[in-house]
């Protein structure tokens, strides 16, 4: 298997909506570190585009793409509380 970037799931709660993001291989050694399971981060300076169906596990449209200017902030405080595991549930819809 071969190693073709990093996929996260963005939550925004005030939609209450999933969208997908990606980074691709090369940019992935530069985001790693700010990218941790279960974290809430903020995320500045990324692309919009339209999520090819192909890769599609949410049923949000557009995809957030990682460019070399994006800024990842973890958030420690004054973070909302997210039911993940509910999300998690609605994803397996998709599947």
């Amino acid at each position: 298997m071969e190693f073709v970037g990093i996929t996260v799931l963005f939550l925004d709660e005030k939609i209450n909506s999933m969208i997908l993001g990606f980074t691709p291989v090369e940019r992935a050694n530069h985001y790693m570190p700010s990218l941790k399971a279960g974290s809430i981060v903020k995320v500045d300076r990324f692309e919009v585009s339209r999520c090819s169906s192909m890769y599609k596990i949410t049923d949000h449209p557009f995809l957030i793409r990682f460019i070399s200017l994006t800024i990842i902030d973890e958030v420690i405080t004054g973070a909302p509380e997210i039911n993940l595991q509910s999300r998690l549930d609605c994803l397996t819809i998709f599947k």
